[in-house]
């Protein structure tokens, strides 16, 4: 009915829409609840009654100068909240035992007041959500000059006709199309939908589209289609309302806020199958040194990477030493300019059309902000990656593939936005890595990104003690960068002398931070079994991050720093008798366990070979992880699974055998 109605593919979008938002209000009725800020989710009926008689009775005996009564009511206060607390208690229980862990979670945050901190927004008036959707807005100016010399390719109106686009179609028809989405593809994404995330300016929340994905998946295929086909992107589909999420308790100026866009939950199902179709069709060599947004790919290979680089090339000359300088950009997603991007789609292989639907996606997006229940006036943007898209973290690993080191003493690591470049110095030779950081400068200037130099640091890696050397220092735009002696790298803190003291007693103030959460469980009694849950969520998950990469190493003083959080940890939870560094080291073990895979993948001969090696390097107390390395690298059969347990499984040989009198044999193994 929709489709015959209109030729233009906007309208028709709004028309089917808007069509299921009427539908939607006036079959599911809303309610509306008030919720106080001071509520408890166990404050019920019997608390609230016997507040009330504790007021009648100490008005009662204000009058009388009797308190007996009034005393009596208080007790009975104590006692019902007591018992009304034991109920919520056996509630999370129950829950806990029918596996409703997001219920569980929820209740156990609502008693500790666990992350409910204000939100630190200014009071919200009309004026505030227009500064800060001009402020959003001002890469904008920044990037038109780039932009005005840049040819758009598909510079077709959103708001052409159906019928004139087909009548002057110059590409490949609908059957030539790479991308072509079926009634099943939607029909499982709609499926497999959240219904827990916003919705956005349209009104439609992911539970309609789950609930009825098999009504609506043959208009929204049909709608998805003609929006590849023609290289149209309905603008509803790409309108936006950003809601401002402080970055810190009390933001003082606008720069304090991020800006979160909330977009129609059916182009995120749309941005779904793009995307997926996208990484399917890229090589699988491609920017190799990227670590965000790859499958099978962490923090982890990130790190493991750039301290197995460090280490590699300390150990092959007295006098080298490494600098690394950890890059931080300025809103490096609002930064993308999609004339330029179109070009680099285009030289990955993609096809065309999906290229220009890509350029037609990032450009006159309407955008809008709302503080509280005030919202700005409309802004259209042609700038930048929405923060909140699915496509968006894609798009930006694929606008900063070309950033490489172009020398062979120079790697480029990339994990998003997080960028180190270092410099593998040899013979105090420092021109390749200085030229490097030149580079990247005119990169950044060409690909319009901003370099936030007072937040940028570098770090230098020398294990030489006999001899003084003077480093020259790093200049970006006329600013000298900082040299740091510690920077916290994607989660762990990597020293100058590689050592893992301060990342672990990092890890342990912030776990003790935390037991304080731990403790107001005990008044509801709850089992050790949720008591262990919350632990294991909250405590242990920060014990346990990137823990391939230091625990193999860390020291015995390290590990006490850890065994005090056992001990914090014993009176309000006694989970287990063992000791935390007991804990920590069976969840190590457990990735050591993993590299009985090696067996299978070198063969036995090569597992003879391997274990002959490791033999020669304990007891010669040689570096046996870099020996490893070389072997696996010549058997060619390395992969990320192997390679991360086979070094924890090797970091075993190092923590008790290796000469702790150096601080790079506390380092990570990788």
């Amino acid at each position: 009915m929709f489709r015959r109605s209109t030729d233009d593919v906007s309208e028709f979008t709004e028309a089917v829409v808007g069509f299921i938002g009427k539908l939607v209000d006036d079959t599911i009725p809303r309610i509306t609840i008030k919720k106080f800020p001071n509520q408890k989710p166990w404050v019920d009926r019997t608390i609230r009654e016997a507040l009330n008689s504790r007021t009648a009775a100490y008005n009662v005996g204000i009058i009388s100068g009797n308190m007996d009564e009034y005393k009596s009511a208080a007790y009975g206060v104590r006692r019902a909240v007591r018992e009304a607390k034991q109920r919520y208690g056996k509630k999370l229980e129950t829950q806990f035992q029918q596996s409703g862990s997001r219920s569980l979670w929820q209740g156990l945050q609502t008693i500790m007041d666990y992350r409910s901190s204000p939100s630190g927004l200014m009071s919200a008036d009309e004026s505030l959500a227009n500064e800060l959707n001009t402020f959003f807005a001002h890469f904008e100016a920044t990037s038109s000059s780039a932009s005005a010399n840049s040819t758009n390719a598909s510079s077709t109106s959103a708001n052409g006709t159906i019928s004139a686009a087909n009548g002057a179609c110059a590409g490949p028809t609908i059957e030539q199309r790479p991308l072509i989405i079926t009634e099943s593809d939607v029909r499982r994404v709609f499926k497999r939908m959240n219904t827990r995330k916003a919705m956005g300016p349209d009104g439609i929340c992911g539970r309609v589209l789950k609930a009825c994905a098999d009504q609506l998946a043959p208009v929204f295929t049909d709608i998805f289609n003609l929006s590849l086909t023609l290289d149209i992107v309905p603008s509803s589909f790409k309108r936006s309302t950003i809601v401002p999420v402080p970055k810190k308790p009390r933001p003082s100026d606008l720069n304090d806020y991020r800006p979160v866009a909330l977009t129609s939950v059916m182009m995120k199902c749309f941005e779904k199958l793009v995307r997926d179709f996208i990484t399917s069709s890229l090589p699988a060599s491609m920017d190799p040194l990227q670590f965000a947004y790859r499958h099978n790919r962490s923090t982890d290979d990130a790190i493991a990477n750039l301290l197995h680089t460090t280490l590699t090339h300390l150990d092959e000359g007295r006098g080298n030493y490494v600098k690394m300088l950890f890059g931080y950009y300025s809103s490096a997603f609002n930064t993308i300019i999609p004339s330029l991007f179109t070009t680099k789609l285009g030289d990955l292989g993609l096809h065309t059309s999906l290229c220009d639907w890509i350029s037609i996606f990032l450009t006159d997006r309407p955008q809008s902000v709302r503080v509280g229940n005030c919202a700005s006036s409309t802004l259209t943007l042609s700038t930048g990656a929405t923060q909140g898209c699915v496509l968006s973290p894609l798009l930006y690993s694929l606008y900063t593939y070309d950033c490489t080191a172009n020398a062979s003493s120079t790697i480029i690591v990339k994990f998003a936005d997080d960028t180190v470049v270092m410099g593998l110095i040899s013979d105090n030779d420092e021109r390749a890595y200085l030229e490097e950081i030149k580079h990247l400068e005119n990169w950044y200037q060409e690909n319009i990104l901003l370099l936030n130099v007072s937040k940028t640091k570098e770090l230098i890696v020398d294990c030489s003690k006999k001899q003084e050397r003077h480093y020259q220092p790093v200049r970006i735009s006329g600013t000298t960068v900082m040299r740091v002696n510690s920077f916290r790298y994607l989660g762990v803190h990597i020293s100058q002398d590689l050592s893992w003291a301060h990342h672990t007693n990092s890890l342990a103030k912030k776990a003790c931070q935390r037991l304080y959460h731990l403790r107001r469980l005990r008044d509801f009694r709850l089992p050790s079994k949720v008591l262990r849950k919350f632990y294991t969520c909250t405590i242990e998950s920060i014990l346990m991050g990137n823990i391939t990469v230091w625990f193999g190493n860390s020291t015995k003083q390290d590990r006490q720093a850890l065994q005090r959080i056992q001990y914090a940890n014993a009176r309000p939870t006694s989970p287990t008798q063992c000791s935390l560094v007991n804990s920590v080291m069976d969840k190590y073990m457990a990735c050591v366990t993993m590299s009985g895979q090696v067996a299978d993948a070198c063969g036995e001969k090569k597992m003879v070979l391997i274990t002959q090696n490791l033999h020669a390097a304990k007891v010669a107390k040689l570096p046996s992880v870099l020996i490893l390395l070389d072997l696996l690298a010549a058997f060619d059969t390395v992969n990320n699974n192997i390679l991360l347990s086979v070094l924890s499984s090797a970091s075993v040989w190092l923590a008790p055998h290796g000469n702790h009198s150096s601080p790079f044999w506390r380092a990570s193994p990788i």
